[in-house]
């Protein structure tokens, strides 16, 4: 029997062994690229979540201290404009205080010369006098007017009370003319009522009257009535601050 004669052809079955090769490195591949994936994410996990979660914690603290500081601030600032406030009231309180007593020291001064002119009046060594006009002042004022200042005196009758009204008219030089401006037109006025005066040792008067312009005022004649009687004194306009009389 003769030998079979070998073939030039190999049959291979589809789907075998020989198409392994192809797809394997590729399944392989994919599978380490997966858990690659999942590796990064667990580290993700592991390592940034706690970062995140303690920078959350920080931002937190952060904002607490925040507010804090701010509540701070704004006690601060009202504790400020409540002692300013309170600074202001004081300065206005010693303001007011300061010129109260500024008032009373001026009313004690007033009184303490009352009290040495009254010692001087009634002393033993005193001239006895009935009512006359002790002293006369003119001062001008900002409205044009004059402010006279007067004390009327009597020390002769002591414990006798005098009353009655005081008046007076200025003499001078008008237009080159002697002029008597009267108690009236001193007060611009018709019938305009006297000063009245009520005192047992002395009294002040005093008031404003109105001078014509271009008038030059020269002497000042006083005069006081009453039931008890009166009396006139002249007094020089130039003396009238010193109470010197005619």
């Amino acid at each position: 029997m003769s030998p079979r004669p070998t073939s030039r052809f190999q049959i291979t079955p589809r789907g075998g062994a020989s198409a392994r090769p192809g797809w394997v490195p590729l399944v392989l591949l994919a599978g380490a690229w997966l858990l690659s994936l999942l590796l990064v994410g667990w580290l993700s996990a592991r390592y940034a979540s706690p970062d995140a979660g303690g920078l959350r914690e920080k931002l937190r603290q952060a904002e607490s201290q925040v507010k804090v500081q701010r509540d701070k601030v704004e006690e601060l600032q009202q504790r400020q404009a409540t002692l300013e406030a309170s600074d202001k009231i004081s300065r206005a309180a010693n303001t007011e205080v300061q010129a109260s007593l500024a008032e009373r020291d001026e009313e004690i001064a007033g009184l303490r010369a009352d009290v040495a002119f009254y010692e001087r009046l009634v002393g033993s060594t005193s001239q006895r006098k009935g009512l006359n006009t002790h002293s006369i002042e003119f001062s001008p004022e900002a409205a044009g007017s004059w402010h006279y200042n007067i004390v009327l005196t009597q020390n002769l009758n002591r414990g006798a009370i005098s009353q009655g009204q005081m008046r007076f008219s200025v003499e001078g030089v008008k237009d080159g003319k002697l002029t008597t401006v009267s108690w009236d037109d001193l007060h611009q006025q018709k019938s305009a009522p006297g000063k009245d005066y009520s005192f047992r040792y002395f009294q002040q008067l005093d008031g404003s009257v109105m001078l014509p312009r271009d008038f030059t005022p020269q002497r000042v004649r006083v005069s006081l009535t009453g039931p008890g009687g009166g009396a006139t004194q002249t007094f020089d306009w130039k003396l009238a601050g010193n109470g010197r009389g005619e």
